[in-house]
């Protein structure tokens, strides 16, 4: 037998299965990573007590100012993401949420990916000592660079390790240093022929760059307006699209020249 329903009994018993699906996706972990701004460390100077840039086999050149590069501190590939977490972060100006796959495109363990990270960063850091020779026009092996960022992984100081090469060893070629005595921030992938690339995070790095005393942050040309539009006050954003735009830059904010902007 069938009885007839009123309206609002009716509407409440439709609105349980949403309800519980709602309630159910508030507590589901969800494929997405929340990042905030990370270290940075000046490639001129220490790390953990040890020098970023070794130089030996060519004269090298005491150096002012500060180079620092820039990281991201994200949640880890198997952590619990969830709607709340997500609401907060989109709340905050110092948190991101970035899909999972677009942070750990490799998949696998944590100990996996920090390993491929690291594996990045070794490969980086040879990438990086061959730009900045060939920007100079010094000959491959004419001396030996060491470089030491700890267990810090990725590609992204590639760019901020080859500045940091020709301000040791040429400074801005005419006796003074590249920075001008500034603390300079940045990030950007490199190439052998001192291409610039992308890397993602630039607004959480450019926030942790402010934090830390920089005045300029290098950001690769195609993420110039991300990182503009929640760049910290005070903070200047200079889009580079190769090596040498970033040391043409950094030799105009000295001069009064012309500087690239977004």
């Amino acid at each position: 037998m069938l009885s007839r329903l009123s309206r609002p009994r009716f509407l409440a018993l439709c609105a349980l299965p949403v309800l519980a699906l709602f309630g159910t996706a508030a507590f589901a972990p969800l494929p997405f990573t929340v990042a905030r701004p990370g270290l940075t460390a000046d490639v001129l100077g220490e790390d953990d007590g040890r020098p970023v840039i070794t130089i030996t086999g060519a004269e090298t050149r005491p150096t002012d100012g500060q180079l620092r590069m820039t990281t991201i501190l994200a949640t880890g590939p198997k952590a619990d993401v969830r709607v709340g977490d997500v609401f907060d972060a989109w709340f905050r100006t110092d948190r991101a949420v970035m899909p999972r796959d677009s942070v750990y495109p490799t998949g696998g363990t944590e100990k996996e990916i920090s390993q491929h990270n690291l594996d990045d960063m070794r490969q980086s850091q040879n990438v990086a000592v061959d730009a900045a020779l060939d920007y100079l026009d010094r000959a491959p092996g004419s001396m030996r660079v060491n470089v030491d960022l700890g267990d810090v992984g990725g590609p992204s100081a590639g760019l901020f390790l080859s500045l940091g090469i020709i301000d040791k060893l040429d400074g801005d070629g005419s006796g003074g240093d590249l920075t001008g005595g500034r603390t300079i921030a940045g990030t950007g992938t490199i190439t052998a022929d001192g291409q610039v690339g992308a890397v993602g995070g630039v607004a959480m790095k450019a926030q942790g760059a402010h934090r830390d005393g920089a005045s300029v942050f290098l950001v690769p040309e195609a993420e110039c307006s991300q990182a503009e539009a929640e760049a910290p006050e005070g903070l200047r954003i200079v889009p580079v699209h190769t090596l040498k735009d970033a040391v043409g830059s950094l030799k105009a904010l000295q001069s009064g020249g012309k500087v690239p902007s977004c």
